[in-house]
């Protein structure tokens, strides 16, 4: 069962929220990007824990639980992909998705409507597409994505582009599973995969 794991602390401005490593993060990314997008940074406080979202005034680039390893790769990654300056702020995409996330973790809603931009390979973009399609509070094995994208051998490869979606939750690729029924990996967290899924299938249940 899903249960809240941080207080509330009160509001606080973006900067004042964010951890000092990934503010040096954000610094770097200014001295290498001269010309090109800004996105703007903020932490969401949430009842399973801390999540880092970033956007800019249209769409959501990356949405990751605060303790998610090699994050700070991640998010460089992300910088040069887009070609983007990374600061902490506030966007419409920002507001949003913290809106819908308190919804669906109070078991109010089951499917995201924030827009969003895809930074992969091709073939990346391809599984992500199909993560979208498992329906709420239902799971899918590897082996059944590679099959649905036509590539029935390529389970592996299904599984690192699992590993590299940025969009925890909206991309559902905690409802992707081992064949075997065990809950497989998880770049935010076993833990927290168990805790979604739990709360999606109790939630569909209603």
């Amino acid at each position: 069962m899903i249960k809240a794991r941080l207080t509330s602390q009160g509001p606080r401005s973006p900067r004042q929220s964010m951890p000092d490593a990934l503010q040096r993060i954000f610094q770097a990314t200014a001295s290498k990007v001269k010309q090109g997008l800004i996105l703007k940074a903020s932490v969401l406080y949430t009842r399973i824990g801390r999540l880092l979202a970033i956007a800019d005034e249209a769409k959501l680039y990356l949405l990751e639980f605060l303790d998610r390893a090699n994050l700070e790769r991640g998010i460089e990654r992300l910088s040069l992909l887009a070609n983007a300056c990374i600061e902490p702020g506030i966007a419409k995409p920002l507001a949003q998705i913290e809106a819908e996330l308190k919804k669906y973790l109070e078991g109010n809603l089951s499917a995201f409507k924030t827009p969003i931009s895809f930074y992969g390979t091709p073939f990346q973009i391809k599984v992500w597409r199909e993560l979208l399609k498992i329906p709420f509070g239902r799971t899918r094995s590897y082996s059944d994505i590679a099959r649905a994208i036509g590539k029935p051998t390529a389970y592996r490869a299904v599984a690192q582009a699992n590993g590299a979606n940025r969009l925890a939750i909206i991309i559902p690729c905690h409802r992707v599973i081992e064949a075997t029924g065990s809950l497989g990996g998880y770049s935010g967290g076993i833990a927290h995969k168990q805790d979604l899924l739990v709360h999606e299938n109790k939630a569909s249940l209603r």
